[in-house]
């Protein structure tokens, strides 16, 4: 689905208080009885000031009601998550406005958003099950045999460990964007001016590329941690110049490029920078060793496919790295995250979720199934009506889509009066 926020400014505070209490409701319930949604929200108009929210928010798709449910009641949506995700930051003054969507996955939408002094960040929304329609709904089955499971539970969970994942690396010196605030399923990061590395032609030096990102592999395993998704779509190439250096008296100088402003500039750099963090997994981990070598494995076939480089020394391999884990003072990383707040169970589930959303990647991949970012949507969107009972007309939205990703970025402006 696609995060619209034309409704935000719409939204009173009671409607507010009513999206809260279905969140709150959802921690316990798959549909949210109306009679738990009015004492939680515990407005001063009583049921009647309650349904009235209920249906503006059911308009606007934040809450929906499940068909042939056993009683009446309502569920939270994707909607209504984005929704109390973006008023969180919106009420910290960390978002202000919502642009343009910059890239979509399996698992997430990448949004540019900007604070209200308007620089520009990265919202990241987790949106775990967002597979093929098929695989949805296998998975949806493989969580209803667990009690409390969910996939926004699994996405709010996925980006509380992304989070985390990123505020320790950023402190070790990784290249890693600057971690901001978390909010929910979303993560909110600095704007990394770079491209992912599956987009890149050709790069000055292949081989000096190759084993910067192998050192990197290596220095995540010394702090404890693999990446376990390390490939050309969550590497990002940053291109910097370096200064021109000074003309010495008697010798012909190169030619030296020059900037927009016409100040010379030395030869092309390139720093690699990585992002998606949910699935990383420890060095003790009973999988590590799998893990580590299909990291190391995904470096080298792209490499010898996109640039024909070919290492010509062997490795690295698995037993060779878990000697250096700790090494020369190396802070546990994978010992820290786990130490922060979660539970084992937790991070089970997380990773079974994960693994089947890879899995089916791989299935598609093989299938020669093209990804298509429309098609994603539309799965979204069927997946829902399958459950949803909708009573409310439709808006004409729908049609829309295309161009409200390109709006403009003030028009998108978020309210956080409540």
């Amino acid at each position: 689905m696609k995060l619209d926020t034309k409704a935000m400014r719409h939204l009173t505070a009671e409607d507010w208080r009513v999206l809260t209490a279905v969140e709150v409701g959802s921690k316990n319930h798959e549909v949210i009885p109306t009679p738990l949604i009015e004492s939680l929200s515990k407005l001063r108009g009583g049921a009647s000031r309650v349904h009235k929210s209920i249906s503006a928010l059911a308009k606007a798709g934040l809450v929906a009601r499940l068909k042939e449910a056993r009683y009446d009641g309502y569920r939270l949506t994707y909607g209504g998550l984005d929704y109390l995700a973006l008023h969180a930051y919106a009420s910290r003054d960390d978002v202000y406005s919502v642009g343009t969507r910059i890239g979509v996955g399996k698992e997430s939408d990448i949004l540019v958003v900007a604070d209200p002094r308007g620089a520009r960040r990265v919202l990241k929304i987790h949106r775990l099950g967002r597979i093929s329609f098929r695989t949805v709904k296998a998975n949806r089955d493989y969580l209803r045999r667990r009690q409390g499971g969910s996939w926004m539970y699994l996405s709010r969970l996925a980006a509380e460990r992304e989070f985390a994942f990123m505020r320790a690396l950023r402190e070790e010196g990784f290249p890693v964007p600057e971690p901001i605030s978390q909010s929910r399923h979303t993560v909110l990061m600095q704007l990394v001016d770079a491209f992912p590395l599956r987009q890149i032609s050709e790069v000055p030096d292949p081989a000096a590329l190759y084993a910067e990102l192998i050192s990197m592999i290596l220095r995540l395993a010394q702090h404890g941690l693999i990446h376990g998704d390390f490939n050309e779509f969550n590497i990002l190439i940053k291109e910097e110049r370096e200064e021109a250096p000074p003309s010495v008296k008697g010798k012909e100088a190169e030619p030296i490029a020059a900037d927009e402003e016409g100040k010379e500039q030395g030869k092309p750099t390139v720093t690699p920078i990585l992002i998606d963090f949910p699935q990383m997994v420890s060095m003790d981990h009973q999988n590590a060793e799998m893990y580590f070598d299909r990291d190391v494995n995904c470096v080298k076939r792209f490499f010898e496919r996109r640039f024909h480089f070919v290492s010509t020394q062997p490795g690295p391999f698995f037993k060779d790295a878990k000697k250096i884990v700790g090494k020369d003072g190396a802070k546990r990383l994978d010992a820290a995250v786990e130490a922060s707040g979660f539970s084992k169970k937790a991070l089970k589930d997380l990773e079974a979720a994960i693994r089947e959303q890879h899995e089916a990647r791989e299935e598609q991949h093989g299938s020669g199934e093209e990804y298509d970012e429309r098609s994603t949507d539309e799965e979204d969107d069927e997946d829902q009506d399958d459950d949803i009972e909708t009573n409310e007309p439709d808006d004409g939205r729908n049609g829309r889509e295309g161009d409200a990703s390109r709006i403009d970025m003030k028009s998108l402006s978020i309210s956080n009066e409540t």
